[in-house]
Formats: structure tokens, sequence, C-alpha cells
């Protein structure tokens, strides 16, 4: 479907405003990419953050989100520019042994990444309405699965929108109930500190921000706004259009990690409260602030899971039809089988997992081996001429990307160590 739709695109002379409305008609492929930031897993870290550290470490999350912005924003001009996803270009503009050797190590990051997203929603409806982990993967396989085969890629988007917003406002709700010291908050948004013992949690925050599967989805779903890739001055405005729309959606991501951290630093810091898992969160916020507090954080964790889940299998459906040089295509056997990859063998294992929060660790784990790959993947394909044409990068942001991409790959390296 998002296929047919880039090609009617394709086929028009779009000539675009720079008005208000045409960049809100824009605005959508960002929006699905936070859903990534502000997964289970980020959430697990912030709760860890906040319980434990106050609002010391909410710099975490300004310096997550530049970097984050900087190295979406990248990528989606890889999918503006030549019309390919990540996954297409690298098999178009790679040696076959070494696209095939990360293009494969990423599906298996998408399937960690789903493995990680299901259990978020699992442990929702465990929280909600006391549903097994099993069944609640179930359950949640099936709604994704009917979402993303019945549904056409604009409705989808619409869904997502609907689903970030009931996260946010859960949790500007959450605030409402606690007593803030925005003073502190302020500070710790800006004064870089790590305490002792904190590096772990720094780590896992910093680290876990950039996933490979976000990437790769960008680079496809940006090209929902196609307009002419003929017309060089059509191409760069779109560049701009999506920096919008990029920036927008990662300071909602910022403010939805922001406000759980605020959360955890103004209720179990406070009281002193140490919290290691999600469902803990939720008994010891029932009586702190009453029972509709505990309820509604589980929902905003739901929508979160369901969302997420929604954007892994698009990402794992995209990433294997690019391996056999098509764009990501629900109608399309390599597309669906991606999507069916990615979601099926996270449940399985789900079902040989004992305890919900190893298996995240373990979702993390295999993320750290691979992001590296798909990371310097993208930079090289995005600083070479032949692929980007007029728009590949500049000698000082292909530096900036580097830099960047040391420091993600160099903490979640250090992540995966402490894990092990």
């Amino acid at each position: 479907m998002l296929n047919k739709f880039l090609k009617d695109l394709r086929n028009k002379d779009h000539k675009p405003g720079f008005g208000g409305l045409d960049i809100l008609r824009y605005i959508g492929p960002g929006l699905l990419v936070t859903v990534g930031f502000i997964d289970p897993g980020n959430w697990a870290s912030n709760i860890a953050a906040g319980s434990e550290y106050g609002y010391t470490l909410l710099w975490m999350v300004s310096l997550s989100t530049v970097m984050l912005i900087i190295l979406q924003h990248n990528v989606a001009h890889l999918g503006i520019a030549t019309g390919l996803c990540l996954s297409e270009a690298a098999t178009m503009h790679m040696k076959p042994w070494l696209s095939r050797s990360v293009l494969w190590t990423a599906m298996g990051a998408s399937v960690s990444t789903s493995l990680a997203e299901i259990l978020g929603a699992s442990i929702a409806l465990n929280m909600l309405f006391k549903v097994p982990i099993p069944a609640g993967a179930l359950l949640t396989l099936v709604f994704v699965m009917i979402m993303l085969f019945t549904n056409s890629y604009r409705k989808i988007e619409k869904f997502i929108i609907a689903f970030v917003s009931v996260i946010g406002l859960s949790f500007l709700y959450e605030l409402t109930l606690v007593k803030v010291n925005w003073i502190a908050a302020g500070i710790g948004w800006v004064n870089p500190s790590i305490p002792e013992g904190s590096m772990i949690v720094v780590m896992s925050v910093l680290g876990a921000v950039v996933m490979p599967h976000n990437l790769f989805l960008h680079s496809e779903i940006i090209q929902s706004r196609q307009w002419n890739l003929e017309n060089d001055s059509v191409i760069r405005r779109q560049m701009k259009f999506e920096f919008f729309d990029t920036l927008l959606s990662m300071v909602v991501g910022w403010a939805i990690n922001s406000a759980i951290i605020i959360l955890a630093a103004a209720t179990f810091f406070v009281n002193k409260t140490h919290v290691g898992e999600l469902q803990q969160a939720v008994g010891i916020l029932s009586p702190l602030l009453g029972n509709h507090a505990g309820t509604i954080f589980a929902v905003a964790l739901l929508f979160s899971g369901l969302a997420s889940t929604i954007t892994s299998g698009m990402a794992g459906g995209s990433i294997l039809a690019g391996i056999w040089g098509e764009p990501y295509d629900i109608k399309d056997s390599h597309s669906r089988l991606g999507v069916i990859i990615s979601l099926v063998i996270a449940v399985l294992v789900i079902f040989f997992i004992s305890n919900p929060y190893q298996g995240l660790i373990i979702s993390q784990m295999i993320l750290s081996i691979q992001l590296p790959f798909t990371i310097f993947t993208q930079i090289r394909l995005t600083s070479s001429a032949r692929v980007m044409g007029g728009h590949v990068n500049k000698k000082r942001t292909t530096a900036l990307l580097i830099f960047i991409g040391a420091i993600v790959t160099f903490l979640n390296i250090r992540l995966l160590i402490s894990f092990l």
C-alpha cells in the first residue's frame, strides 16, 4: 500500500508551498520514529534514573534527543534524496556479502526490538487485567498483525499519532498529581552530572536511545511524503519540511521521557523507594497518588507497547523487502514475511522466558551488538556522492555523524559488557 502511494506521488509534479498548512500536512513520519524513543525499554531506564537519582540525570534525555535528531535527520535525507530506504540502498550500493551480513543482523535486531515492545504491552495487560504474560503476548501479536495487514500506511500513521497523544496526555495528568521541583528539573536538564554508582543507568538511557530498526523505518516512511525526485529544489524543500517533522517529533519524545523521570523523582526518589520493574512502579504509584494514577500509568504503557510493536513490525518488513531490492509494501510477500518474522519469532521467544525483566535485558544486549553495523552503514551511504548525488553529507556533517556514532557504539558496548 505504501509502495502504491509512493508511485502515485512520484508521478505528480508537486509544487508545495512553505506555509503553516503545508508543514502540518508533512508531520507524521517523525512521530512513528518517536514511538521507538518512548518504548517500554526506555520507560524502565527512565524510572530507574528518576527513582535512584531524582532529577540529576535529566540531562541524559536532552543529550540523547540531540544525538537522535542528527542521526534520524540524516537517514531521512537518504530516503528523500534517493527514493530508497536504508535496506534498499545497502543492497544496491554495497557488496552483496557485506550488505547481506548487515541486513540479516538487522532482522535479528528487529526481532529483538519486537520482543521488548511485545513484552511491554504484555506487562501492561497483566497490570490492568491480570492477563498472563504469554497470553498478553498473543493478544498483542493478533492486534498488531490485524493493524498492519488490514490498514494503509496513512491509517496506521493516524493511529500512532493518537497513541502518542494518549501517552503524552497520560503523563501530563500524572504530573498534575505530584509536587515537582521545577528548579531542580531545570538544572537537571542542562547540567551533566554523573552521581556515584549511576554509570550503568546513564549508559542504558543514552545507549538505548538510537535503535537500529528506527533508522531503517525512518528512511522508508519519509517517502510517504515524497514529491519529485527529479526536481532538486523540491527535494531541498522537502528536506526542510522533514527537519521540522523530525525536530517536533523528537521534542515530543524528549518531553515524554522527561516526564517519566520527573514522575519517578517526585514519587519514588522523594519517598526513598527503589523500583526495579515496571509492574512494581504501578503497585507503588497507586498508594502514593491514588488508584487512577496507577491505572493511567499502565494504560500509557499499553499504548506505548502496542505502538512500538507496530513500528517494529513495519521496520522488519522494510528490512527484509530491502534485501530483495524492494520498498515496503504490506501486499508484497517479502514485506509480509519480514513483519511475520519480526513479530512471531519474538512471541515464540517470550514463551521460553520465565522472567520478563530478564527478557528486556536480553533484547537490549542484542541491540547493543548490532547497532554499530547499522549506524556506520548509514554514514557510509549518506557520505557517498555515488549514492546521494548533490545531497551528499558535507565533511563536517560526516565527522559529526562519526563522532555521535562512536559515542553511541561505545555506550552500547559498555552496556553489553555490564550485562555480561
